[in-house]
C-alpha cells in the first residue's frame, strides 16, 4: 500500500514521499525498510534516528530526519488504525456447520457463521453477521444483537441480553450464577437461586476466561464501550460503566458500581455495595473498601489517595531507622526531664 493511500485512509497530513510502498506496521525497534512505525511519546524522539522504517506517525515532524511523516493528533490511535489496514483476523464463511446444534425455535440473522460443535438453544435470538466459533454455547432465551463475535468455549447463559458489536474472547462466561448462599442453622449452605440476568451493552469486549455473573435478582450490567481484560470476576448485580477499562485479575464483589470512564489497573479488588465515581483511577493491587470520589486516584490495600500512598510507601523502608531515632529521642527527653526534676528539688 502506498504511503499516500495510508495517509488518506487515516486522515493524516503527509510530509515526504507519498509513493513509498508500505508492507506493514511495526514498532520503532523492529521496523524494517518496508514498514510504517509511530512515535506516541515525544521523550523517545531520539530513537527515531535509529529506526529502519520508511515512514512514521508523529504529532509533530522532527527536523532533519530523512523519513516520511504522517502527522496526526494521536499517533498511537493512528498506529492502531493502520494495523487494521494490514491485518484482519480470518472470518469463517457464512453458514451453519453440519456439526453445530441450532434449536428449531432459535432465530439467527443473515450472514451468520456458526462453527462445528457450537450450540444455540431454544428461543435464542441472534442478529446479523454473527460469528460463533467452535464450541460456543448460547443458552435458552438469550438475545444477542448484530455483529456478535464469540470465540471458542465462550458461553452466554439463559435469558441474558447482549447488544451490538460485542466481542467475547475464549472461555468468557456471561451470566454464570452469582456466588450466593444462605447459611442454615446447622452450618450448611443453601444455594440462592440466581434469578436475574446479565446485560452487555453495545461495543463491549471481554477478554479470555473472564466471568460476568448474573444477578440474584435484577441484573448485572456492563455498559456501552467498556473493555474488560482476562481473568476478571464481575460479581452479581455489579454495574460496569461506559468506557471503563478493567485490567486483568481484578475482582468486583456483588453490587459494586463503576461509573463512566473508570480505570481499574491489574489485580484490583473491590468489596461490595460501593461506588467508584466517574473518571476515577485505581492503581494495581489496590483494595477498594469504600466509595471513590469523582476523578479520584487511589492506591494500596486498603486503598487511599494515591499521592499519600506514594509518600507512605517511600517512608515504609525507613521505618526501622525512624523508630530507632524516636526511641533515642525519647530516651534523651526522659534524661532531660530527670535532670530538670533533680535541679528543681530543694537543696
Amino acid at each position: 500500500m502506498k504511503l499516500r493511500e495510508i495517509a488518506s485512509a487515516l486522515g493524516c497530513r503527509l510530509e515526504g514521499d507519498g509513493e513509498i510502498e508500505i508492507a506493514g506496521v511495526s514498532g520503532m525497534e523492529h521496523a524494517g525498510p518496508g514498514h510504517l512505525t509511530f512515535l506516541a511519546n515525544p521523550k523517545y524522539a531520539r530513537k527515531v534516528k535509529d529506526t529502519k522504517a520508511r515512514a512514521i506517525l508523529v504529532q509533530t515532524p522532527i527536523p532533519g530526519m530523512e523519513i516520511a511523516f504522517l502527522v496526526t493528533e494521536d499517533p498511537y490511535l493512528g498506529f492502531a488504525r493502520a494495523l487494521a489496514l494490514f491485518y484482519q483476523p480470518p472470518r469463517p464463511a457464512p453458514g451453519i456447520h453440519p456439526l453445530a446444534s441450532v434449536a428449531p425455535t432459535a432465530v439467527v440473522g443473515e450472514n451468520a457463521s456458526i462453527g462445528p460443535f457450537a450450540v444455540v438453544g431454544e428461543r435464542v435470538r441472534i442478529g446479523r453477521n454473527a460469528v460463533l466459533h467452535p464450541h460456543v454455547v448460547i443458552y435458552e432465551g438469550a438475545a444477542i444483537g448484530d455483529d456478535f463475535l464469540a470465540h471458542s468455549h465462550a458461553a452466554v447463559r439463559e435469558f441474558c441480553r447482549i447488544g451490538h458489536r460485542v466481542i467475547l474472547q475464549n472461555g468468557v462466561v456471561v451470566g454464570g450464577d452469582g456466588f450466593g448462599f444462605a447459611k442454615r442453622a446447622d452450618g450448611t449452605h443453601f444455594k440462592i437461586v440466581q434469578s436475574g440476568v446479565t446485560v452487555i451493552e453495545d461495543d463491549v469486549e471481554v477478554q479470555s476466561l473472564t466471568s460476568v455473573d448474573r444477578a440474584t435478582v435484577g441484573e448485572t450490567r456492563v455498559k456501552r464501550g467498556a473493555k474488560i481484560d482476562s481473568l476478571v470476576q464481575v460479581g452479581h448485580a455489579c454495574t460496569v460503566g461506559e468506557d471503563n477499562i478493567i485490567c486483568a485479575q481484578t475482582g468486583l464483589a456483588g453490587s459494586t458500581v463503576l461509573e463512566r470512564n473508570v480505570l481499574l489497573a491489574g489485580q484490583v479488588g473491590s468489596s461490595g455495595h460501593l461506588t467508584v465515581h466517574e473518571g476515577a483511577i485505581v492503581y494495581a493491587q489496590s483494595g477498594i473498601g469504600g466509595d471513590v470520589p469523582p476523578s479520584g486516584r487511589i492506591s494500596g490495600s486498603p486503598a487511599f489517595a494515591a499521592g499519600e500512598w506514594l509518600r507512605a510507601v517511600t517512608a515504609f523502608p525507613k521505618l526501622p531507622d525512624l523508630l530507632k531515632t524516636v526511641r533515642e529521642l525519647k530516651k534523651k527527653v526522659e534524661e532531660l526531664e530527670q535532670h530538670a526534676q533533680s535541679d528543681a528539688a530543694p537543696k
